[in-house]
């Protein structure tokens, strides 16, 4: 069923609601007169709360998402990357615990000759930010103009900030509209706000992190796969060449669950030191990105050999970060111990995460403020033995008072059996 109105007729949200709701397709000018109507205020938030919860239950087909994403792409500016020599690439996570893959891939990525610009967001609930575990180092700037986006790409190949407030603009009021509304949990909805974004940034190619698992937002792997299916769609439909990698998210990536705690972990791996779980997933994206920008280049060995280390330490510095400065330390740490011998056998993902957000770390609101300090060091994984009494995981915090809400969030977070499990490989399957 199509939704019709007559050829002169102005739109009228009600009907546009209800023809959703009972099942209908919207046409491609009632779709950017609703976008375009709503991003100029004219439609109110009631209304437009209604019209998603109808696409919650109903979904957009494939011409309704085409349509519905090249109106909040052209809600804005784009931006403009044509002066750049270097084929552009980028990637987007769809948000873990520990995932601070960013850090090392952007800089890494850049030094084996592509241009990287990477618009990223802050954290919310159990998943960090990027933008947050960055401003952990002093002095470093998240908010960048147009012309100094290039500036920092031209001087160091690759840039992490924050989205202008031009860049697809419908796409922050829609956001926020759905987080308020339930409506945060549909396919056609987070893929369009995810590549409505990137597409608007310019970059000629992406490639997607779907994460999977318990501290994932997709938990299962069918839903994972339909939505990389759904973005990589979007991506190619719109010109821009569009690959995903979907990843384990059941145990948190690498050790540290937090934000400076997490640069310094990204400081290590960059110095080729660190966790194997990391580095796998890392390696896999940077792959896949020289692929989609035609480059032949080895990640592994620009990682090995430094080249990665120096364009981070110039991405910091050309956004005012001091790459040597100490970074914040907690005031309060508490140690969680083994209760029995073995091997550690899971390590929930959601539970530390949620730990971490207790701890400061994370936020519940997008105004709230967040601890550069805080978070969870992961002293023990799946696979390791351990002994009674072993510290297996570390809680940092600047304020004592939520070290019991923390603990409480880790109750049967870590199990221990008498043999290994098996290993499980964290880049789990290559779709587009």
């Amino acid at each position: 069923m199509t939704y019709a109105r007559g050829v002169t007729a102005m739109p009228d949200t009600v009907e546009l609601i209800r023809a959703k709701r009972e099942g209908g397709r919207l046409a491609d000018d009632d779709i950017r007169w609703l976008i375009g109507s709503y991003t100029r205020g004219d439609i109110p938030d009631e209304q437009m709360s209604a019209l998603l919860m109808a696409i919650y239950f109903r979904g957009l087909d494939a011409a309704e998402l085409h349509a519905w994403t090249d109106a909040m792409i052209n809600s804005g500016e784009r931006l403009d990357l044509d002066g750049l020599t270097a084929p552009t690439v980028d990637k987007h996570s769809t948000g873990g615990v520990g995932d601070k893959v960013s850090l090392i891939l952007a800089p890494l990525v850049a030094s084996c000759g592509a241009a990287v610009p990477q618009l990223s967001g802050r954290g919310l609930g159990h998943t960090g930010g990027t933008l947050d575990k960055l401003e952990s180092i002093p002095g470093w700037r998240a908010s960048l103009s147009n012309a100094e986006i290039m500036t920092v790409l031209g001087e160091a190949g690759c840039v992490i900030c924050a989205a202008g407030a031009g860049l697809a603009p419908a796409d922050r009021r829609l956001y926020a509209l759905r987080d308020v509304t339930g409506t945060v949990e549909s396919i056609p909805l987070i893929a369009s706000s995810i590549m409505s974004k990137k597409i608007a940034e310019g970059t000629g190619s992406l490639v997607l992190d779907v994460k999977v698992g318990s501290g994932a937002f997709m938990r299962d792997l069918d839903s994972a796969r339909q939505l990389a299916r759904t973005m990589v769609d979007l991506g190619g439909a719109h010109g821009v060449r569009t690959s995903a990698l979907l990843t384990a998210m059941d145990t948190p990536l690498g050790h540290a669950v937090g934000n400076a705690v997490e640069v310094e972990e990204a400081v290590a791996t960059l110095g080729n030191q660190g966790p194997d779980d990391l580095v796998a997933v890392t390696l896999a994206l940077a792959t896949e990105m020289l692929r989609l920008a035609g480059l032949n280049a080895d990640p592994a060995a620009a990682l090995a050999d430094g080249r990665a280390m120096a364009a981070y330490r110039a991405m910091i510095k050309a956004q005012d970060g001091d790459p040597d400065a100490e970074l914040p330390q907690a005031r309060h740490r508490a140690l969680v111990t083994a209760g029995a011998d073995g091997f550690v056998t899971s390590l929930d993902a959601l539970a530390v995460g949620t730990a971490a957000w207790r701890l400061g770390a994370g936020r519940a609101r997008k105004e709230d403020p967040v601890s550069a300090a805080a978070g969870v060091i992961c002293l023990a994984k799946p696979g390791d033995a351990v002994t009674t009494g072993q510290t297996v995981l570390e809680l940092r915090t600047d304020d004592a008072g939520r070290l019991d809400r923390a603990r409480a969030a880790l109750d049967g977070a870590l199990t221990i059996g008498p043999e290994p499990p098996p290993r499980v490989d964290p880049v789990i399957e290559r779709i587009g």
